[in-house]
């Protein structure tokens, strides 16, 4: 992954959580700037950095790089929802993301 790419996943990702730079920088007890920096490409956070981010954004290291997936949070948790439904309401998600495909 290029350091555009990095950057523009971190972008993605932030606005799908719908937070600032400045409010994400805050969270994770940094400058205000941080998020900025790193989303300006001016550096790339520390590894320790890295897993605070996708901690915040509530996914995995593997799941940020995993680009195929647009949106890993909301999957989970359209995952964590359907995990408590009835069999027969899980075949008409299946069905309706089918269709939407």
């Amino acid at each position: 992954m290029e350091n555009i790419d990095f950057v523009n996943r971190l972008i993605n990702l932030r606005k799908q959580k719908n937070v600032s730079a400045r409010e994400m920088s805050l969270a994770l007890g940094q400058n205000v700037n941080y998020i900025n920096t790193i989303e300006n490409n001016k550096s790339l956070p520390s590894m320790d950095g890295f897993f605070y981010i996708c901690e915040y954004l509530e996914i995995t290291p593997s799941e940020f790089f995993a680009v195929e997936v647009p949106a890993p949070a909301k999957v989970k948790e359209l995952a964590a929802i359907a995990e408590r439904l009835p069999a027969a309401d899980i075949d008409l998600l299946i069905n309706l993301a089918r269709r939407i495909k």
